[in-house]
């Protein structure tokens, strides 16, 4: 079992924050982690503190230390948003929440603050190049992002996001108001692609709802429309799909996507998704063990229509994560 203790935690009454220390110790499973994925046994501080106050939760910000340092200074601190649930009885399920490619923050805090009104403890979590996150004093004539024409470092910003979102996970499981045993993780989009990576691989994480997410990566990455002058790029270098294959093979989910099979997963996807092939999500489907899986007719960007719903089922699914 992966250890995750509170070592030390203070409130500083006069900024209203608190500050402690969260011990990761890798148990006997952690050697079946792929190794780029792999926590190293680590201490990590985090300063959290109030946003706001509702009547079934309260909002505090989270920040914390990145495990993977890149050359970006400002990419190295995670940020986060905990929504903590107030008035039910005993430890919580908790989950972490990603968001979609154009960040769209406030759907992502809609999502966490409805499975908060359920009892369910949610951590959206900002992923690496987003918000905060994002350099805005480099060399270039735009800041950099997640995805962007250097592939390659598309996919390192990939194995970091899922590294964030493992040492998030740790820190929820030292909450004194979550189960250990009860931790998921959900996204829409990119961040349900990188969910599927931590479902998959941390063998803490016991559930994941994947909302518009599907497998063989470097087809969704040659076909979408965001990533056309990418694309024009890469082949303008002489490189080809299968190129772009090999170096995001270590980074699909479906390299990785039988590790969901006995776990809790419920996909909802688009039958006509332009972004997300419906080959694409069956593919992950079938890979996963074939989970529970609802389609919607829709495609990606039409998918605005049906996000209420499909956010409603996927709220309803993590909240009924019952005991061991």
């Amino acid at each position: 079992m992966f250890v995750a203790s509170l070592l030390l935690g203070s409130i500083l009454a006069s900024q209203g924050a608190e500050r402690g220390e969260v011990e990761v110790r890798p148990g006997p499973r952690e050697s079946a982690v792929p190794e780029r994925f792999r926590l190293e046994p680590a201490a990590f501080a985090y300063e959290l503190s109030g946003l706001m106050d509702a009547d079934r939760y309260a909002v505090k910000k989270l920040t914390f230390p990145s495990p993977i340092v890149t050359p970006d200074e400002a990419n190295n601190t995670v940020h986060a948003e905990y929504f903590e649930p107030r008035g039910f009885p005993g430890k919580r399920p908790a989950t972490v929440v990603l968001h979609i490619l154009g960040s769209d923050f406030p759907l992502s805090r809609y999502y966490a603050a409805r499975l908060a009104d359920r009892g369910v403890a949610a951590l959206f979590v900002k992923l690496p190049y987003y918000g905060e996150r994002r350099p805005t004093d480099g060399p270039g004539p735009v800041p950099k992002k997640f995805l962007s024409d250097d592939i390659e470092r598309t996919m390192r910003s990939m194995r970091q996001g899922v590294c964030d979102v493992r040492r998030a996970v740790r820190w929820l499981a030292s909450r004194p108001e979550v189960d250990p045993d009860r931790l998921g993780v959900t996204g829409i989009s990119l961040g349900g692609i990188v969910s599927s990576l931590v479902v998959s691989i941390d063998p803490e994480v016991r559930s994941g709802a994947l909302l518009l997410a599907g497998g063989d990566l470097a087809n969704v990455l040659w076909e979408m429309p965001e990533t056309a002058p990418f694309r024009k790029a890469w082949a303008d270098e002489g490189k080809t799909l299968a190129d772009l294959k090999a170096l995001t093979g270590p980074y699909d989910p479906l390299t990785y996507a039988a590790g969901m099979k006995g776990k809790r997963v419920l996909m909802i996807d688009g039958a006509v998704d332009e972004v997300i092939p419906p080959a694409s999500a069956r593919a992950l489907w079938e890979a996963g063990g074939r989970p529970p899986i609802i389609w919607y007719d829709c495609g990606h960007y039409s998918a605005a229509g049906f996000l209420l719903p499909a956010i409603r089922r996927a709220v309803e699914f993590l909240e009924d994560d019952g005991p061991r």
